[in-house]
């Protein structure tokens, strides 16, 4: 699968966006503009749903919804007020006002328990294809720092405990200076931090760190003249390629005499 590398202007910054991260560092003075990181937040929000429905998960609506109707609910109970109270007056319907302000002050305030500790900042909910069930709100606690928190809460399909993972990362990592959001390192962050994103999206899995890699690196070989002078100096090569090739050493040696001849 080849690799997007669309770029998303957030807005015109006039030179904002460049100056934020020309200048920052968690050693120098800290970002105050609090709305340009919501600005940050609320496009990597909109990016996440986006993503996760391209991998075929099932999006649920649930807390959408319900947000809706409450809202929808006191909205039309505070229109139907004004309309009665317009149309027979105040002193013959101030019984049914009374009740009606009363109904307003109960769903505005299922709605606001609901939005601060149901909902809780959740973005995102919903079942992966392997069927697992997730769920993703996220936050920036620290109004001062550009980094974007992440909580996810992944159901097994099987029903049981749920596991929770925290993310930290900084917005920097894929919006670049001049305000676009760059989509394939902020998949590549998802899928190589949620498991059951990258079990969705494995080719979006970030690769072994470059000390990994080191590690993992084969020893190196050596040509004639490397031997040469490493036998002449007398140093090991114990762990090379060469010491697997005793016959290739030798004829080095070999032929490392012969020049000493001529």
């Amino acid at each position: 699968m080849a690799v997007s590398q669309e770029r998303i202007s957030v807005y015109n910054l006039a030179g904002t966006f460049w100056w934020a991260f020309s200048y920052y560092s968690y050693d120098a003075a800290p970002l105050t503009n609090n709305s340009f990181l919501l600005d940050l937040k609320n496009t990597s929000d909109d990016a996440i749903p986006n993503y996760l429905n391209s991998l075929r998960f099932t999006q649920s609506h649930r807390l959408t919804d319900v947000r809706l109707a409450l809202g929808y609910s006191a909205f039309a109970i505070a229109a139907a007020c004004f309309l009665w109270d317009y149309k027979f007056g105040f002193e013959s319907t101030k019984l049914y006002t009374g009740i009606a302000v009363a109904i307003y002050t109960i769903l505005n305030g299922i709605l606001t328990y609901w939005i601060f500790n149901v909902e809780k900042g959740t973005i995102y909910e919903g079942t992966a294809p392997s069927g697992e069930k997730i769920r993703i709100s996220t936050s920036t606690p620290n109004k001062t720092v550009p980094e974007y928190h992440l909580k996810i809460d992944v159901v097994p399909k099987n029903g049981r405990k749920k596991e929770r993972l925290v993310v930290i990362r900084s917005f920097t990592e894929w919006f670049d200076a001049a305000g676009h959001f760059v989509v394939a390192p902020f998949q590549t962050v998802l899928a190589s931090s949620i498991p059951v994103v990258g079990k969705a999206d494995p080719k979006r899995i970030a690769g072994p760190s470059k000390k990994e890699d080191v590690d993992a690196a084969p020893p190196p070989a050596y040509t004639a003249e490397m031997l040469d002078v490493l036998a002449g100096a007398g140093v090991s090569v114990v762990g090379s390629a060469a010491e697997a090739e005793t016959s290739g050493a030798d004829a080095v040696k070999k032929t490392a005499g012969k020049r000493r001849k001529a």
